[in-house]
């Protein structure tokens, strides 16, 4: 382990040129690799040596600089927009102008421009971005709204509220209490996609599994479910803003 060294007092180590932590888990029952948002993470069970974790990772290091390569090619291919007037801004498969909008009543996501209202007579891009973003939420929030109750509303289905969120690793959720909740993000992809979403959440109202049968009334609700789920695996990861 003579390439092996401490970085810190948190369980963090680097092997050769990789940094990596040490995750301990009282409900795992295996070693494993994680690439998480803060890093490369080696996941042992809670009374497991810690040499093991090592020793683990270094078996499965060229694993894990495959997982990086292919985590910073898919860095590379993340979007990145100014948040000023003029810029094209995507929402539901395509780029709209961004357009300032003269009073709160105006602002909206229209056919043709996204109108987006700020108090400020010339805003910073980061308090453009707040009010954009803030606008996205109430927009799709509302798309969102609309489409699950057409889509319960076909499947004699009923929820009991319809949420967006931000989030890093789920594109949508239905919980035990019939809440739907939606990654807002997936109004960027093209409808069909976010249609898709729509439908997988609200199946998940009467079957909270991944079952043949939730995939079948997946297949009936949205019956080109398969293409669109696969698109959303493979470019999720560039519906950013």
């Amino acid at each position: 382990m003579s390439e092996l060294k401490a970085a810190d007092e948190a369980q963090a180590f680097v092997y050769e040129d990789i940094p990596y932590r040490l995750v301990r888990s009282p409900r795992r029952k295996r070693l494993g690799l994680v690439l998480a948002q803060s890093g490369v993470e080696v996941r042992i069970p809670l009374r497991c040596a810690a040499r093991h974790g090592h020793q683990f990772l270094q078996e499965n290091i060229h694993w894990v600089r495959a997982q990086l390569g292919v985590a910073r090619e898919r860095a590379a291919e993340i979007p990145q927009y100014r948040y000023v007037f003029g810029e094209r801004l995507p929402w539901l498969g395509r780029t709209l102008p961004l357009r300032r909008a003269l009073r709160p009543a105006e602002a909206g996501i229209y056919a043709d421009a996204i109108a987006v209202y700020t108090r400020y007579r010339a805003p910073t891009e980061a308090q453009l971005q707040t009010a954009v973003e803030r606008l996205y939420q109430r927009e799709a929030l509302a798309l969102l709204t609309a489409k699950s109750t057409r889509c319960a509303e076909r499947l004699g289905l009923r929820f009991a509220a319809v949420r967006v969120r931000r989030t890093r690793s789920k594109w949508g959720h239905c919980t035990v209490r019939g809440e739907l909740q939606y990654n807002w993000l997936v109004c960027l992809a093209p409808e069909a996609v976010a249609d898709y979403l729509v439908a997988h959440e609200v199946c998940h109202l009467r079957h909270h599994n991944h079952s043949r049968a939730f995939w079948q009334l997946v297949e009936g609700a949205c019956p080109d479910y398969k293409n669109l789920r696969r698109w959303l695996r493979d470019n999720g990861h560039r519906l950013a803003l």
